[in-house]
C-alpha cells in the first residue's frame, strides 16, 4: 500500500475551483453540512471566493500532492457593521479525506489567520446536530458548548437542526478594538 502524501495548505487560486466545485457539490447533494439543495455553478463559487478575499479573510485549500482534498474559509458572520470583528468558518473535505486530520489543520490555520487579521470571534454554523465529527473538531479547537436551533432547515425530506458554536480569537471581547477599527 502506498504511503499517503503529506498535506500542505495554501491560499486558494482560481485553478483550484474545479476541485472545490466537485467537493462542495458532493456535500450539497449528499450531506447536511450545507443547506443548499442544488450545487452552485463554479462561477458562483469564484464570486464567493472573491467576496471572502475582498474582506481580507482567508480562503485555503489542503493539497495532497497536487490534488485539492479540502478547503476552508472564513467569511463575514453578518453584513452589518457591528459584526465586523466576527467571522464564520466553513470547511469541506473530499469524501476520501475525512478522518485524516485535514479539517483540524484547515480550521487551525483559519483561526490563526483570522486572529492575526484582528478578528475577535469565530462562529461555526454546523448543519445537522448529528454531525459529531464537525462538532467534535470545533470543540477540540476551543469552541464553546454548542447550542441548537431545532428543525431550522428542511433537506432530504426531513427537518434538520443547526448547531452553533463560538470561539474567541485573540483577546476576544476582553478588550476594545483599536481606535477607528
Amino acid at each position: 500500500m502506498a504511503e499517503a502524501l503529506p498535506i500542505t495548505l495554501r491560499d486558494a487560486v482560481a485553478e483550484d475551483f474545479d476541485a472545490i466545485h466537485a467537493i462542495y457539490g458532493h456535500h450539497v447533494l449528499h450531506g447536511l453540512a450545507s443547506f443548499e439543495t442544488e450545487p452552485p455553478a463554479r462561477t458562483e463559487l469564484l464570486r464567493r471566493h472573491a467576496d471572502v478575499v475582498a474582506h481580507q479573510l482567508p480562503y485555503l485549500v489542503a493539497l495532497s500532492g497536487a490534488q485539492v482534498v479540502g478547503y476552508a474559509y472564513a467569511g463575514p458572520f453578518r453584513p452589518r457593521a457591528a459584526y465586523r470583528f466576527t467571522v464564520e468558518d466553513s470547511i469541506y473535505l473530499a469524501p476520501d479525506a475525512i478522518g485524516r486530520g485535514i479539517g483540524r489543520r484547515l480550521l487551525s490555520e483559519l483561526i490563526a489567520r483570522c486572529t492575526a487579521a484582528g478578528r475577535r470571534q469565530m462562529i461555526a454554523v454546523i448543519g445537522d446536530s448529528a454531525n459529531a465529527g464537525s462538532i467534535g473538531l470545533h470543540r477540540a479547537l476551543g469552541f464553546g458548548e454548542p447550542w441548537v436551533m431545532v428543525g431550522a432547515g428542511f433537506k432530504f425530506g426531513r427537518w434538520v437542526d443547526v448547531v452553533m458554536m463560538q470561539r474567541p480569537l485573540g483577546p476576544g471581547a476582553g478588550t476594545l478594538p483599536p481606535p477607528g477599527a
